[in-house]
Protein backbone atom coordinates (compact mmCIF):
# COMPACT_ATOMS: atom_id res chain seq x y z
CA UNK A 1 0.00 0.00 0.00
CA UNK A 2 1.42 3.66 -1.10
CA UNK A 3 0.75 6.44 0.89
CA UNK A 4 -0.99 9.74 -0.20
CA UNK A 5 2.20 12.28 0.37
CA UNK A 6 1.15 14.97 2.74
CA UNK A 7 2.65 18.30 2.04
CA UNK A 8 1.64 20.58 4.65
CA UNK A 9 -0.84 20.70 7.71
CA UNK A 10 -2.17 23.37 9.58
CA UNK A 11 -1.51 24.08 13.49
CA UNK A 12 -4.39 23.87 15.89
CA UNK A 13 -4.64 27.12 18.22
CA UNK A 14 -4.74 25.89 20.85
CA UNK A 15 -1.42 23.55 21.13
CA UNK A 16 0.60 24.12 23.83
CA UNK A 17 3.35 26.63 23.36
CA UNK A 18 7.11 25.90 23.02
CA UNK A 19 9.66 26.23 25.92
CA UNK A 20 13.27 27.54 26.43
CA UNK A 21 13.88 25.19 29.33
CA UNK A 22 15.94 21.99 28.45
CA UNK A 23 15.27 21.03 32.24
CA UNK A 24 13.01 17.77 31.22
CA UNK A 25 15.19 16.90 28.54
CA UNK A 26 18.37 16.43 30.89
CA UNK A 27 16.12 14.50 32.90
CA UNK A 28 15.00 11.57 30.80
CA UNK A 29 18.69 11.86 29.16
CA UNK A 30 19.91 11.18 32.84
CA UNK A 31 17.80 8.43 33.28
CA UNK A 32 18.48 6.79 30.03
CA UNK A 33 16.47 4.32 27.48
CA UNK A 34 15.43 7.30 25.40
CA UNK A 35 14.19 6.81 21.46
CA UNK A 36 15.39 9.52 19.20
CA UNK A 37 13.94 10.21 16.23
CA UNK A 38 15.03 12.75 14.08
CA UNK A 39 14.57 14.94 10.88
CA UNK A 40 15.79 17.32 8.17
CA UNK A 41 15.57 20.00 11.03
CA UNK A 42 18.58 18.54 12.69
CA UNK A 43 20.68 18.34 9.36
CA UNK A 44 20.17 22.24 8.73
CA UNK A 45 23.45 23.28 10.32
CA UNK A 46 25.21 21.22 7.72
CA UNK A 47 23.90 23.38 5.13
CA UNK A 48 21.32 20.99 4.11
CA UNK A 49 17.59 23.04 4.06
CA UNK A 50 14.72 21.46 5.79
CA UNK A 51 11.12 21.18 3.65
CA UNK A 52 8.95 22.92 5.96
CA UNK A 53 11.32 25.43 8.26
CA UNK A 54 11.46 29.06 7.30
CA UNK A 55 12.64 29.17 3.78
CA UNK A 56 12.27 25.44 3.37
CA UNK A 57 12.13 23.96 0.16
CA UNK A 58 8.40 22.91 -0.16
CA UNK A 59 7.79 26.88 -0.38
CA UNK A 60 9.43 26.77 -3.80
CA UNK A 61 8.63 23.22 -5.32
CA UNK A 62 6.68 19.86 -4.99
CA UNK A 63 9.16 16.80 -3.75
CA UNK A 64 9.33 14.00 -6.58
CA UNK A 65 6.65 11.30 -6.08
CA UNK A 66 7.21 7.77 -6.32
CA UNK A 67 4.05 7.49 -8.64
CA UNK A 68 5.72 10.38 -11.18
CA UNK A 69 9.35 8.78 -11.07
CA UNK A 70 8.12 5.01 -11.74
CA UNK A 71 5.71 6.36 -14.74
CA UNK A 72 7.70 8.80 -16.43
CA UNK A 73 11.04 8.60 -18.26
CA UNK A 74 11.07 12.51 -18.78
CA UNK A 75 10.26 12.98 -14.78
CA UNK A 76 13.32 10.56 -14.39
CA UNK A 77 15.70 13.10 -16.05
CA UNK A 78 14.66 15.62 -14.46
CA UNK A 79 15.34 14.11 -10.97
CA UNK A 80 18.78 12.76 -11.77
CA UNK A 81 19.30 16.09 -13.26
CA UNK A 82 18.91 17.92 -10.43
CA UNK A 83 19.81 14.65 -8.04
CA UNK A 84 23.70 14.91 -9.60
CA UNK A 85 24.03 18.79 -9.44
CA UNK A 86 23.03 18.37 -6.01
CA UNK A 87 25.29 15.36 -4.91
CA UNK A 88 28.42 17.46 -5.43
CA UNK A 89 26.87 19.31 -2.16
CA UNK A 90 25.17 16.76 -0.38
CA UNK A 91 27.88 14.52 -0.59
CA UNK A 92 30.60 16.95 0.79
CA UNK A 93 27.98 17.62 4.03
CA UNK A 94 29.74 16.76 7.37
CA UNK A 95 28.17 16.22 10.76
CA UNK A 96 27.22 19.41 12.77
CA UNK A 97 27.31 19.70 16.77
CA UNK A 98 23.74 18.48 17.11
CA UNK A 99 24.73 15.08 15.27
CA UNK A 100 27.84 14.94 17.39
CA UNK A 101 25.88 15.46 20.36
CA UNK A 102 23.45 12.66 19.67
CA UNK A 103 26.60 9.76 18.84
CA UNK A 104 27.92 11.17 22.62
CA UNK A 105 24.47 10.19 24.24
CA UNK A 106 24.54 6.63 22.37
CA UNK A 107 28.49 6.00 23.39
CA UNK A 108 27.41 6.75 26.95
CA UNK A 109 24.81 4.16 27.02
CA UNK A 110 21.40 6.71 26.85
CA UNK A 111 19.66 5.95 24.24
CA UNK A 112 17.88 3.00 23.29
CA UNK A 113 18.21 3.92 19.12
CA UNK A 114 18.08 6.25 16.78
CA UNK A 115 15.70 6.49 14.25
CA UNK A 116 16.05 9.38 11.22
CA UNK A 117 14.07 10.92 8.74
CA UNK A 118 16.71 12.11 6.95
CA UNK A 119 18.65 10.34 3.74
CA UNK A 120 21.80 12.72 4.86
CA UNK A 121 23.65 9.49 6.75
CA UNK A 122 24.97 12.18 8.95
CA UNK A 123 24.30 10.26 11.75
CA UNK A 124 26.46 7.49 11.57
CA UNK A 125 29.06 9.79 10.06
CA UNK A 126 28.94 11.16 13.10
CA UNK A 127 29.44 8.04 14.99
CA UNK A 128 26.27 6.79 15.61
CA UNK A 129 25.76 2.96 15.51
CA UNK A 130 22.29 0.85 14.80
CA UNK A 131 20.71 3.77 13.66
CA UNK A 132 17.34 3.66 11.02
CA UNK A 133 17.02 5.15 8.50
CA UNK A 134 12.67 5.14 7.92
CA UNK A 135 13.61 7.31 4.50
CA UNK A 136 16.33 5.15 3.33
CA UNK A 137 19.85 6.52 2.43
CA UNK A 138 21.32 8.68 -0.63
CA UNK A 139 24.41 6.94 -0.56
CA UNK A 140 22.86 4.00 -2.50
CA UNK A 141 20.73 3.26 -5.45
CA UNK A 142 18.17 0.53 -6.20
CA UNK A 143 17.54 -0.88 -9.62
CA UNK A 144 13.74 -1.84 -9.75
CA UNK A 145 13.80 -4.26 -12.35
CA UNK A 146 16.59 -6.93 -10.73
CA UNK A 147 16.55 -5.13 -7.21
CA UNK A 148 20.70 -4.83 -7.21
CA UNK A 149 22.10 -2.27 -5.09
CA UNK A 150 25.00 -0.50 -5.54
CA UNK A 151 26.63 2.90 -4.20
CA UNK A 152 25.40 6.60 -5.33
CA UNK A 153 29.53 7.24 -5.59
CA UNK A 154 29.93 4.81 -8.64
CA UNK A 155 26.98 6.10 -10.58
CA UNK A 156 27.56 9.84 -9.66
CA UNK A 157 31.08 8.42 -11.81
CA UNK A 158 28.61 7.01 -14.87
CA UNK A 159 26.78 10.44 -14.52
CA UNK A 160 29.93 12.43 -14.81
CA UNK A 161 31.08 10.27 -17.72
CA UNK A 162 27.90 10.30 -19.06
CA UNK A 163 27.11 13.69 -19.11
CA UNK A 164 30.50 15.18 -19.86
CA UNK A 165 29.92 19.18 -19.82
CA UNK A 166 27.19 19.52 -17.82
CA UNK A 167 27.04 21.59 -15.16
CA UNK A 168 24.27 24.48 -15.19
CA UNK A 169 24.16 26.77 -12.40
CA UNK A 170 21.71 25.57 -9.49
CA UNK A 171 18.95 27.71 -7.78
CA UNK A 172 19.12 25.95 -4.27
CA UNK A 173 20.31 22.70 -2.94
CA UNK A 174 16.55 20.25 -1.41
CA UNK A 175 16.15 18.58 1.39
CA UNK A 176 16.65 15.30 -0.56
CA UNK A 177 19.64 16.10 -1.95
CA UNK A 178 18.84 17.49 -5.47
CA UNK A 179 19.20 20.61 -6.85
CA UNK A 180 16.48 23.10 -8.19
CA UNK A 181 16.69 23.55 -11.85
CA UNK A 182 14.67 24.28 -14.54
CA UNK A 183 12.99 21.70 -17.42
CA UNK A 184 15.40 23.56 -19.78
CA UNK A 185 18.08 22.72 -18.12
CA UNK A 186 17.39 19.13 -17.16
CA UNK A 187 16.60 18.40 -21.16
CA UNK A 188 19.25 17.33 -22.22
CA UNK A 189 20.24 15.26 -19.45
CA UNK A 190 21.24 11.38 -19.87
CA UNK A 191 20.16 9.20 -17.52
CA UNK A 192 22.18 5.61 -17.18
CA UNK A 193 21.24 2.14 -16.48
CA UNK A 194 21.43 -0.17 -14.26
CA UNK A 195 24.69 -2.03 -14.88
CA UNK A 196 24.05 -5.38 -14.58
CA UNK A 197 20.34 -5.53 -16.95
CA UNK A 198 19.61 -2.47 -18.10
CA UNK A 199 16.64 -1.59 -15.09
CA UNK A 200 15.73 1.59 -14.22
CA UNK A 201 17.95 2.89 -11.19
CA UNK A 202 16.19 4.68 -8.16
CA UNK A 203 18.28 6.02 -5.32
CA UNK A 204 17.49 3.92 -2.39
CA UNK A 205 15.16 6.45 -0.50
CA UNK A 206 11.45 5.96 0.03
CA UNK A 207 10.13 8.96 -1.92
CA UNK A 208 6.47 10.89 -1.41
CA UNK A 209 3.89 8.88 -2.02
CA UNK A 210 5.40 5.31 -1.57
CA UNK A 211 5.15 3.29 1.40
CA UNK A 212 7.81 2.87 4.65
CA UNK A 213 8.94 -0.52 3.97
CA UNK A 214 7.02 -3.01 6.42
CA UNK A 215 9.91 -4.36 8.22
CA UNK A 216 11.48 -1.43 8.96
CA UNK A 217 8.25 -0.11 10.33
CA UNK A 218 8.45 -2.74 12.82
CA UNK A 219 11.44 -2.68 13.63
CA UNK A 220 10.50 1.11 14.45
CA UNK A 221 7.73 -0.17 16.51
CA UNK A 222 9.58 -2.45 18.41
CA UNK A 223 12.02 0.32 19.25
CA UNK A 224 9.18 2.35 20.11
CA UNK A 225 7.75 0.17 22.32
CA UNK A 226 11.27 -0.82 24.48
CA UNK A 227 12.37 3.01 25.09
CA UNK A 228 11.45 4.58 28.28
CA UNK A 229 10.84 7.93 26.56
CA UNK A 230 10.75 9.06 22.66
CA UNK A 231 13.09 12.49 21.87
CA UNK A 232 11.75 14.13 18.63
CA UNK A 233 14.84 16.51 16.98
CA UNK A 234 13.89 18.70 14.35
CA UNK A 235 10.81 16.83 12.87
CA UNK A 236 7.75 18.84 11.88
CA UNK A 237 6.29 15.36 12.00
CA UNK A 238 3.99 16.31 9.48
CA UNK A 239 4.20 13.00 7.70
CA UNK A 240 2.22 10.02 9.19
CA UNK A 241 5.73 7.72 8.67
CA UNK A 242 7.27 9.84 11.89
CA UNK A 243 3.50 10.65 13.51
CA UNK A 244 2.81 7.00 13.88
CA UNK A 245 5.83 6.32 16.49
CA UNK A 246 4.77 9.70 18.11
CA UNK A 247 1.22 8.44 18.27
CA UNK A 248 2.13 4.87 19.74
CA UNK A 249 4.48 6.38 22.20
CA UNK A 250 1.98 8.39 23.69
CA UNK A 251 -0.89 6.08 23.74
CA UNK A 252 1.26 3.74 25.75
CA UNK A 253 1.74 6.86 28.26
CA UNK A 254 5.71 7.27 26.84
CA UNK A 255 7.16 10.47 27.45
CA UNK A 256 7.23 12.34 24.50
CA UNK A 257 9.89 15.45 24.33
CA UNK A 258 10.10 17.34 21.07
CA UNK A 259 12.62 19.94 20.21
CA UNK A 260 11.94 21.90 16.84
CA UNK A 261 11.56 25.84 16.80
CA UNK A 262 8.12 25.64 15.13
CA UNK A 263 4.99 23.88 16.16
CA UNK A 264 4.41 20.23 15.25
CA UNK A 265 1.92 18.19 14.18
CA UNK A 266 2.91 15.94 17.25
CA UNK A 267 3.01 18.89 20.15
CA UNK A 268 -0.38 17.85 21.37
CA UNK A 269 1.62 14.18 22.47
CA UNK A 270 4.25 15.72 23.65
CA UNK A 271 4.73 16.71 27.24
CA UNK A 272 7.12 19.60 26.28
CA UNK A 273 8.20 21.32 23.19
CA UNK A 274 11.86 23.36 23.28
CA UNK A 275 11.76 25.87 20.68
CA UNK A 276 15.77 26.56 20.83
CA UNK A 277 17.98 25.70 18.03
CA UNK A 278 19.27 21.94 17.87
CA UNK A 279 22.60 22.31 18.04
CA UNK A 280 23.14 25.03 20.73
CA UNK A 281 20.36 22.96 22.61
CA UNK A 282 21.66 19.32 22.54
CA UNK A 283 25.44 20.85 22.93
CA UNK A 284 24.28 22.69 26.09
CA UNK A 285 22.76 19.19 26.84
CA UNK A 286 25.85 17.07 26.57
CA UNK A 287 27.50 20.08 29.30
CA UNK A 288 24.50 19.48 31.64
CA UNK A 289 25.35 15.77 31.70
CA UNK A 290 28.97 16.40 31.38
CA UNK A 291 29.40 14.19 28.51
CA UNK A 292 32.29 14.58 25.96
CA UNK A 293 31.64 14.96 22.49
CA UNK A 294 34.03 14.09 19.74
CA UNK A 295 33.89 17.17 17.68
CA UNK A 296 36.27 15.91 14.68
CA UNK A 297 33.59 14.28 12.66
CA UNK A 298 34.48 11.79 9.73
Amino acid sequence: MRMRPTLSWTPAGDLPPGTTDVGPLADVLRAGGVLVLSGAGLSTESGIPDYRGQGGSLSRHTPMTYQEFTASARARRRYWARSHLGWGTFGRARPNAGHRAVAAFADRGLLAGVITQNVDGLHQAAGSRDVVELHGGLERVVCLSCGACGSRRELARRLREANAGFAPVAARLNPDGDADLTDEQAAAFRVVPCSGCGGILKPDVVFFGEAVPARRVEQCRELVAGATSLLVLGSSLTVMSGLRFVRQAARAGTPVLIVNRDPTRGDEHAVTRVALPLGTTLTTLTERLDIPVDGTGN
